[in-house]
Formats: C-alpha cells, structure tokens, sequence
C-alpha cells in the first residue's frame, strides 16, 4: 500500500520531505551538546531527523553541495548539519563510513 509520501517519492522522482537520506549508524552526542540541550529543553531527535532527511539547516550553498554529493554511495564523505537553536548553534556529523552520527558544538570539533 502507497503512503502519501510514497506516491510524492514517485511522482516527482525526488524524495519526500519526510523520507531519509542518510544511515546514521550510532546517534551520540558529546557532554556540551546534551548541556544545550537540557538546558533550553531542545528536542534533539528532532534535528537529528532533520539530518536524516538531508534538510541541512544553516549551510552555505557550497556546504550544503558538498553533503547532496556525500550521499552518493559511489563516493561517501562525511556530512554535517548546522541548526541555530535559542541554546546556540548544534551540529550534527555523520562520519563518511555511516558508522556513527554526532550531536556536537562546534567548539567540541
């Protein structure tokens, strides 16, 4: 049985706002990250998820290139998310191997 999201996936060839683009592997986040988090009562799954479905938040154009080009199997790389929060700006990185995704600041890189 088709999903809405299913049918938009077919019609248009592109992936639905709701599919995922990317494996995660492993989710953690570093001690500063979960800080933020807890501190401004952030919902961290949700930009995780944000992540997953290739919505890279506050990238340049060129950065934002750069991940589209990282989800080719043929060539993976190492894709990173940048979301401004009321807690400050989080990153999200998911290593090139797909072993791992990180929830980080990006004065813990």
């Amino acid at each position: 049985m088709s999903t809405p999201d299913t049918q938009t996936e077919r019609s248009t060839g592109r992936p639905s706002s709701h599919s995922v683009r990317l494996d995660l592997g492993h989710v953690v986040a570093t001690a500063g990250a979960l800080d933020v988090v807890r501190s401004h009562g952030l919902n961290v799954l949700a930009l995780v998820r944000r992540h997953a479905r290739g919505d890279w938040g506050d990238l340049s154009e060129d950065d934002a290139l750069a991940n589209d080009l990282a989800l080719d199997p043929a060539c993976p790389a190492r894709v990173l998310s940048a979301y401004e929060t009321r807690g400050g700006r989080l990153w999200v990185i998911t290593e090139a191997d797909r072993s791992a995704t990180t929830v980080l600041l990006p004065s813990e890189y």
